[in-house]
């Protein structure tokens, strides 16, 4: 069955213990709903519905889903629902808070924590080609804190990206949608075939019998420092094993940026999954680390939340 859209719940209605607002983004995988609870506070939940597999008409409530594709379907739906149970697991300020999961509507939710604030990706759009060194040190330092703690939990993301790094509007950086997270660091186990955005996915992301890893996410990771300098995202991966475009950025943007910090996304950006950082604790390193001869005070990382507050509101 080919790709289609499927219909999002309507406005007003009532999903076990949240009344849904309206839609707030919809993708090949899931719709994504700004809900209420019964005490009146906002969430985010996340539908399960690959328009790959299931369709769901105006008016209706239940996808209807083909029988040649409802093992499928129920694979990939028993994946979710034990992703938001992992995902409830992780508590930490730079990774999206899910707050509850359940079964309904012949498919499965994950209600988080609503965040308000704007992401990179448009905040990137803003300021093309401008953005500060000292902001984009200090976003992505805080953000790899919450990449670590996934990595910890034996997860990957899979699918980072500037649209998937949401900037609070005190200027802290959060971790949002985990769709491509039932991918684990267990190879024993079955998985999904993970969702990518071309561009910001690792090579090794293209290849059946690749082994992923936290080098995969790191690839992810400096594509999208990449899109804060250039202001669009690097050549596709599978493209560039085939005949690599892409120029270092230490040769495109010397002299706007340190060349420590160009070199440390050009590093890892390699193709080969061993070249690069092999952990997020030393991709962090290299980020917060001071190029000698720089006019940046040590110090200057010690709070990053102020300054990362300082530069939203000026912006």
């Amino acid at each position: 069955m080919p790709p289609q859209a499927n219909c999002a719940l309507p406005q007003g209605f009532q999903l076990d213990q949240y009344r849904i607002e309206r839609q707030l983004s919809l993708g090949g995988f899931s719709i994504v709903y700004l809900a209420y609870d019964t005490e009146g506070t906002p969430v985010a939940i996340k539908e399960y519905l690959p328009n790959s597999l299931a369709l769901r008409k105006e008016g209706e409530t239940e996808p209807q889903v083909p029988e040649e594709h409802r093992a499928a379907f129920r694979y990939g739906m028993k994946c979710f629902f034990e992703e938001g149970r992992a995902l409830a697991k992780l508590m930490h300020p730079n990774v999206v808070r899910v707050l509850n999961f359940f079964r309904a509507n012949g498919t499965v939710y994950m209600v988080m924590q609503f965040e308000r604030g704007r992401t990179l990706h448009e905040y990137i759009q803003k300021h093309r080609g401008e953005i500060k060194e000292g902001m984009l040190r200090a976003v992505f330092a805080r953000m790899l804190n919450g990449l670590r703690e996934v990595h910890s939990h034996k997860l990957l993301h899979l699918d980072i990206k500037p649209s998937n790094i949401y900037l609070r509007t005190d200027g802290t950086p959060v971790l949002l949608d985990f769709g491509a997270a039932r991918q684990t660091l267990l190879t024993d186990q079955p998985v999904l075939k993970p969702m990518y955005t071309p561009g910001y996915a690792a090579p090794e992301q293209y290849e059946k019998s690749a082994q992923l890893g936290p080098w995969t996410d790191i690839y992810s990771v400096g594509a999208s420092l990449y899109a804060c300098v250039t202001g669009s995202a690097p050549p596709r991966a599978d493209e560039r094993t085939q005949h690599d475009t892409l120029q270092p950025l230490v040769r495109t943007h010397a002299g706007r940026y340190q060349n420590q910090l160009l070199e440390l996304i050009d590093w890892t950006l390699l193709l080969d999954p061993l070249k690069r950082p092999q952990s997020v604790y030393a991709l962090q390193k290299a980020l917060v680390h001071r190029q000698r001869g720089a006019d940046r005070p040590e110090k200057w990382f010690s709070d990053l939340g102020s300054r990362l507050k300082s530069f939203i509101a000026r912006n």
